[in-house]
């Protein structure tokens, strides 16, 4: 079983950035494809990002529009999101997880497993 810790959420401005860190244990995530999500208030939970085990292949939410860039390092059992030009509307919890699957184009939260508990990203405008 992996245990996921997310980290790096605050306040910032229109146009700033963040980035968020996910932190893997109790076993390697190497041979799991990773995630991030994000769920506001109301609202259903929300692909945002998809990095393959190897990081040769990446997958984005359409709203994302090249403001983010989700890479990992497996060495250190983590997974990051660099976020940019944020937006008013990108205020969410942001969670990561792992899934099986074998492509980053499958977006279904249900396909993912091992949800951490999320860190909270508010953009102010």
């Amino acid at each position: 079983q992996v245990q996921l810790v997310e980290s790096g959420g605050g306040l910032v401005q229109t146009g700033g950035s963040l980035r968020l860190s996910c932190a893997a244990s109790g076993r390697s995530i190497s041979t799991l494809q990773m995630g991030w999500f994000r769920q506001a208030p109301g609202k259903e939970r929300e692909f945002v990002a998809a990095i393959s085990r190897s990081a040769s292949s990446t997958y984005y939410g359409d709203f994302v529009t090249g403001r983010f860039t989700i890479s990992r390092d497996n060495a250190k059992n983590a997974v990051y999101l660099q976020m940019t030009s944020l937006k008013a509307e990108d205020t969410a919890v942001y969670y990561c997880a792992t899934s099986t699957t074998v492509s980053v184009t499958y977006t279904s939260p249900s396909l993912y497993s091992n949800w951490g508990r999320g860190t909270q990203v508010s953009v102010s405008s």
